[in-house]
């Protein structure tokens, strides 16, 4: 067995010594340091992720979603709705307007997101100050959606979904009709 190099090893560099040293230098003259280079310029740092406020975002079109999923009211469609506990003579009283409305919130001009917040505001500030009934303007939706009214469907989806909600029906003519709902409110305990 030989020692030493075998075929796959590189060859050993050529040895430098003085002489081609000095005469490499004599060749290329004085030299002078070039100045350090700047570095590169760094990518900007990504800018703060808001991600509480994306999925809030999301949430909020999803819930929006959700709201308007089955099928949709049309502008001159009645609404109602009443919990099991709630007897349908006492639905059929609140379509009459026979509850008188204690508070109102009118939802005209709002857009979808500003309804929501509105309405769910609106709803919890009753039911703490302990308000029975109260109507809800969300209009006809007339220069709304050709589908279906926005504002409208979103009031009843929204509603349906309340646990402090006992039940609604569209107001009488007389204060506002399918423009609007009556809503009773379950007491506060």
């Amino acid at each position: 067995m030989q020692r030493g190099r075998h075929r796959s090893d590189p060859p050993p560099p050529p040895s430098i010594d003085d002489d081609d040293a000095a005469l490499f230098r004599n060749a290329i003259g004085p030299v002078r340091e070039l100045p350090a280079a700047p570095l590169p310029p760094q990518s900007p740092k990504p800018r703060p992720s808001t991600r509480m406020a994306e999925r809030d975002d999301a949430q909020a079109r999803s819930e929006f979603r959700q709201l308007l999923d089955g099928p949709l009211l049309h502008a001159g469609d009645s609404m109602q709705y009443r919990r099991e506990e709630i007897a349908p003579r006492v639905l059929r009283r609140l379509g009459r307007g026979e509850y008188a409305a204690q508070e109102e919130l009118d939802l005209h001009h709002s857009d979808a997101q500003q309804a929501t917040a509105l309405l769910r505001l609106f709803l919890r500030d009753a039911v703490d100050a302990g308000v029975g009934c109260v109507r809800i303007i969300h209009g006809k939706g007339l220069n709304s959606s050709p589908d279906a009214p926005i504002l409208k469907n979103l009031v009843d989806r929204l509603l349906r979904q309340r646990a402090d909600v006992l039940a609604f029906h569209t107001a009488p003519g007389g204060q506002g009709g399918t423009g609007a709902v009556l809503v009773l409110l379950r007491p506060r305990r």
